[in-house]
């Protein structure tokens, strides 16, 4: 699939090159104003359908929000339940579980609460986590979500079959909190506290290459960084990140086929011009060329390969490598790790636009589907989890 503005126009009822969004459909004030491409992924990281910004999203689209949201026939015995609210008062650590979830924007956020925690949201019902959070956010650059939210994030329990699983939501960004790269120790400190056996990060991510649609999942043991901006200098231990890369075992695959059923009941609220149901992509654990791309740049996949991402790998995001970086670094003591993630927005049709204007085509369809495709990557995390 390749997009351009007609596509936006008849998937989303509106052209964004010809007619600017309200400002009152943005969560980031400056890319209201196009300012810059890096605007627009804040806003991703930001937006939330929920909020005053997503109803006037939706009311000038026709996107649809996930009120619309259809429960899942999960399998008897399988069904994700929510647990009780967390014990422990400020500062306390996380609880332990069989698994530690991460996901990171808002709207992702709503998507895992609706697969994992029903009755419970990341927003408005989970518990803050600030464990050592005057130390951490020390290092933060000034106007990163985490400090403007006072949290490293937020989390509850849930419970698939026999196994306990602690999902968190992330306020902690590599690609936000700004040079000295604290979001490492984040992730330290969460997976020492669940002490988990696997762990999964989950999210929106950017597709690579025309044959992915949005919805698709990509399950890969293997991150890699495309440091080429802000951390391209940027040493942990005295060696540079840059292209690093990180390899894990394969994680089991018993439920895909099931996880694939599954997508059925809320696929329609993915794009119309969707040419068939989401579809599931397992890396090898050997296969660079289809792993989970860490830049440290606003990029996405291009019909110019504008950012030189075709071949590195299925999908680009800005966070997943770093929690392969810490698991390395925690040697045989690192619990299993996989990444997990949706494609949110496909190619963007170079031919004409300014980087900036394809920048605006990708995140107006991020506002438009990606909590829909974030849908689809927890149900394969369930698959992940179940087996």
């Amino acid at each position: 699939m390749i997009v351009d503005a007609e596509w936006v126009n008849r998937n989303l009822g509106f052209n964004p090159l010809t007619t600017a969004p309200p400002e009152e459909t943005f969560a980031f004030d400056a890319a209201a104003k196009d300012r810059s491409a890096e605007d627009y992924q804040r806003e991703i990281i930001d937006f939330d359908s929920e909020a005053p910004e997503g109803q006037a999203f939706m009311a000038f689209t026709t996107a649809t929000g996930l009120s619309r949201f259809t429960d899942i026939p999960w399998p008897k015995g399988l069904a994700p339940k929510a647990g009780p609210r967390p014990s422990g008062g400020k500062g306390s650590a996380l609880p332990r579980g069989d698994v530690l979830l991460v996901t990171w924007t808002v709207d992702e956020g709503h998507a895992l609460s609706r697969v994992f925690t029903p009755g419970k949201d990341s927003r408005n019902d989970y518990v803050a986590y600030t464990k050592n959070f005057a130390q951490i956010s020390a290092q933060m650059q000034r106007g990163c979500p985490a400090l403007q939210a006072g949290r490293l994030g937020t989390y509850w329990t849930s419970n698939v079959g026999s196994k306990k699983i602690v999902v968190f939501k992330s306020d902690s960004h590599m690609s936000q909190d700004g040079p000295k790269l604290p979001n490492i120790q984040v992730w330290r400190q969460i997976i020492e506290d669940v002490q988990p056996e696997l762990v999964i990060t989950t999210g929106t991510a950017g597709g690579i290459g025309k044959e992915f649609e949005v919805g698709d999942v990509i399950v890969s043991p293997l991150v890699r960084f495309d440091c080429k901006a802000k951390f391209k200098n940027f040493k942990y231990k005295g060696a540079s990140i840059a292209t690093k890369s990180y390899s894990n075992r394969p994680a089991p695959s018993k439920h895909f086929a099931a996880a694939s059923k599954l997508f059925a009941p809320n696929a329609p609220r993915l794009p119309p011009d969707n040419t068939r149901g989401p579809k599931i992509f397992r890396t090898p654990a050997t296969a660079l060329s289809a792993s989970v791309v860490t830049t440290d740049f606003f990029g996405f996949d291009t019909s110019d390969d504008h950012y030189g991402l075709r071949g590195l790998g299925h999908v680009s995001e800005m966070g997943d490598a770093v929690l392969g970086l810490v698991t390395q670094d925690m040697g045989a003591s690192a619990p299993q790790w996989v990444a997990v993630r949706n494609v949110s927005d496909p190619q963007i049709k170079a031919k004409g636009l300014t980087l900036k204007q394809q920048a605006n085509l990708a995140a107006q369809i991020y506002k438009g589907f990606g909590r829909w495709s974030s849908v689809c990557s927890a149900i394969a995390c369930w698959a992940l989890i179940a087996g």
